[in-house]
């Protein structure tokens, strides 16, 4: 049966340098099982450890004062959550909020052991190489935010989840990062469009191609 140690090392093959190596750390590699819908961190709380996923997956998100919500990326197993790396290098706050979205087993690593891996090159290579990819893709989701239409963006969040979603106007709204009014009106001329019907906690996609057209415009 594999060990911890060699699991976490498949996942994250810069672990198999690391010093102090993952054997010696016993404690820090119990791993914790949680459900979905946990929270595992707070937006302005202070950084426990550094979270790596074993299995399932962690949403992160900002938050506003007035309540809205908006996803900044997801960790699935072998990924590093950005908002816990730069709490770590700076000493500071957690500038977003993580949130389980299934049932997900992960280890958390300390603070003081995360530092002391730093100096490892492939490590901080590792964790370089993942502020340039969330760059990236913060830098794509501020322009679909500020350049593209809700229209666009709701339509593309619909897709890819089959023809039946079970799913409120508030959930798509905190995911688009707008209010529930303004996905209701936008859901609502779909409807009358024929591209969709709307039912209590349920869309049904009645005419994907559209969707997809109205979606392929965020590249353009």
């Amino acid at each position: 049966m594999e060990t911890l140690p060699a699991a976490l090392q498949d996942l994250y093959p810069a672990l198999t340098q690391v010093q102090p190596p993952l054997a010696s750390l016993p404690q820090a590699l119990t791993p914790m099982e949680v459900p979905a819908g946990a929270v595992l961190f707070n937006e302005n709380a202070a950084c426990q450890g550094f979270p790596l996923v074993l299995d399932g997956e962690v949403k992160v998100s900002r938050h506003s004062a007035d309540g809205r919500s908006l996803e900044l990326y997801r960790v699935v197993p072998g990924e590093l959550c950005l908002a816990s790396s730069a709490s770590l290098f700076r000493t500071q706050p957690l500038s977003a909020s993580g949130v389980t979205t299934k049932a997900t087993r992960l280890v958390v690593i300390p603070p003081d052991v995360f530092a002391r891996w730093l100096e490892t090159p492939a490590f901080r290579n590792e964790v370089l190489g993942l502020f340039a990819e969330r760059m990236a893709d913060l830098t794509s989701l501020i322009d679909a935010v500020a350049f593209h239409k809700l229209d666009a963006r709701l339509a593309a969040a619909l897709l890819g989840h089959g023809s039946d979603i079970h799913t409120t106007h508030q959930t798509l709204a905190d995911e688009l990062g707008t209010v529930r009014e303004m996905v209701t009106r936008v859901l609502r001329r779909f409807e009358r469009e024929g591209w969709v019907t709307l039912g209590r906690e349920h869309i049904h996609i009645a005419q994907g191609a559209a969707l997809r057209a109205l979606a392929a415009t965020l590249a353009r």
